[in-house]
């Protein structure tokens, strides 16, 4: 671990990294290293115990979460969302299913196109960002996405998809999506440190996102103030170590409901990577993988639970995350 931990503390060095890194290894104490500021006006340094924004990898707890209702019998793979839309949202196909929504095979409309190009750090959203405080409230965003494609015609990556999830989750439960998360994944995993914290409520701990290597400006004004289904969680190296060993202990859902989430829906060359249920997979490995971009955050994190490999970064400014995870993933990853 000595090697490893000089060359991360050089890759970190020369890519200007801000943030942690975390590796564990099956039968070695953790290996975690933090870098960086928290809060650069006030000059608050990053701890091993900050807490990030991780963006889209909040789509791999709102997976649990259905899986979770799924076992339960309050969902199942084959519900359709209008069954639990009613009036809202008609653009959206009779035919779309749970399982649809969370393999991105829906081919609903999408309230943030990313195959549009542009930056990460561009304004996108096409309501007042404070609006978004509850699920509910993304109706408004959601709404007048017309059907792309005839659902489970093909993989398009979707973040609108997820949000409807956490709507329908929070319709066949009668439970916020937030409570859902945290009584059924951050509790039974451990995941103490682990919230959908409100950007413009900075609370102890937590990092400020900020749009660029250098500079004040945060990401505030970019991203829903409340995080929902697709993104937004905050959490730390030592919550997501704890998500991963419970998810493949079978203490959040069932081994055979684990193997449905990360059994391969759909190759995806474009990201060299497989896509099962809300989790990105690894071409070739057992190795499964989360990950998240946004404005003001960028986050990796990929275990192999054959190997006995995890190794996790979170970073936070836009683009900081990826020279590392690049570098843990050649030198950790088959």
């Amino acid at each position: 671990m000595d090697d490893l931990a000089a060359s991360i503390d050089r890759v970190a060095a020369s890519s200007r990294f801000s943030g942690v890194v975390r590796v564990d290894r099956r039968g070695s104490e953790p290996l975690v290293r933090a870098y960086g500021l928290a809060h650069r006006g006030l000059r608050v340094p990053n701890a091993v115990d900050t807490r990030f924004g991780v963006a889209s990898a909040t789509k791999g707890l709102t997976a649990l979460v259905v899986a979770s209702l799924v076992e339960d019998g309050v969902l199942s793979l084959t519900t359709t969302a209008r069954s639990l839309l009613g009036p809202d949202l008609p653009l959206i196909d009779e035919r779309v299913t749970v399982e649809h929504l969370m393999a991105h095979r829906s081919g609903i409309g999408d309230y943030v196109d990313e195959s549009a190009g542009g930056s990460a750090t561009d304004h996108v959203l096409p309501v007042p960002v404070h609006r978004l405080v509850d699920t509910e409230d993304y109706l408004a965003v959601l709404d007048g996405c017309a059907q792309v494609f005839a659902p489970g015609e093909r993989f398009a990556y979707n973040n609108g998809g997820f949000v409807v999830l956490a709507l329908l989750a929070e319709r066949a439960s009668g439970a916020s999506f937030r409570r859902l998360v945290a009584e059924r994944v951050c509790g039974p995993a451990g995941m103490a440190d682990t919230a959908f914290h409100r950007l413009d409520e900075p609370a102890g701990r937590m990092a400020l996102g900020y749009l660029e290597a250098e500079g004040l400006r945060t990401n505030v004004l970019h991203l829903p103030v409340r995080g929902s289904g697709d993104g937004g969680v905050f959490t730390t190296a030592a919550d997501v170590a704890a998500l991963w060993r419970a998810l493949f202990a079978g203490r959040l859902v069932s081994p055979a409901l684990v193997a449905e989430l990360v059994r391969p829906r759909s190759d995806v060359p474009s990201e060299k990577a497989r896509y099962g249920l809300g989790f990105w997979l690894h071409p070739r490995t057992a190795a499964v993988v989360l990950e998240g971009y946004d404005a003001g955050v960028s986050f990796r994190s990929v275990c192999d639970p054959d190997a006995g490999v995890t190794h996790t970064v979170l970073a936070n400014w836009t683009d900081g995350a990826w020279p590392l995870a690049r570098y843990l993933a050649e030198r950790l990853t088959p």
